[in-house]
């Protein structure tokens, strides 16, 4: 079995995969593992190092082809607040916890916890349970962005 050694970011190619993987977040950040596509064909991702995978990107097939990476709906907490103000300070007492967020203009995703939901109701905040993929931010110390990928040594 040929290994896996390239990632195209998401945008980065077109046309139609030719098979899928569905991962959660933590399944996402990967060097090396044995993949096992929506068709039920196996695959091994062999990286020069660990690399988070976003939804969308694609793992060049040494064959030829594309293996999409999809991200797994897994159990969230939806956090909103009455005003971007308060979820700004939200979003604070999320990043004090050093918790994993994903944000976005109108809410916050964290992984499900019902102490910090405790927590952030009590500061104010709707906190809804739900189910949706979870791609948080990376951290100042990450690549962000469409070149994330680039400074891995990965093809484009």
């Amino acid at each position: 079995m040929s290994a896996i050694t390239d990632i195209l970011p998401a945008g980065a190619w077109t046309g139609e995969a030719t098979d899928q993987v569905t991962l959660d977040y933590d399944g996402r950040h990967r060097r090396r593992i044995m993949l096992t596509g929506a068709s039920g064909a196996e695959y091994l991702l062999d990286l020069s190092e660990a690399t988070h995978l976003r939804h969308g990107d694609g793992l060049q097939l040494p064959g030829g082809g594309i293996l999409q990476v999809v991200a797994k709906p897994e159990p969230l907490l939806e956090i909103r607040a009455r005003s971007a103000d308060a979820l700004i300070r939200l979003a604070w007492h999320i990043g004090n916890r050093h918790l994993a967020a994903q944000v976005f203009a109108d809410r916050i995703l964290i992984r499900r916890d019902h102490v910090i939901a405790h927590m952030l109701e009590h500061q104010g905040a709707m906190v809804t349970e739900v189910e949706a993929p979870f791609d948080p931010e990376s951290g100042a110390y990450h690549d962000h962005g469409p070149d994330a990928h680039k400074d891995h040594g990965h093809a484009h």
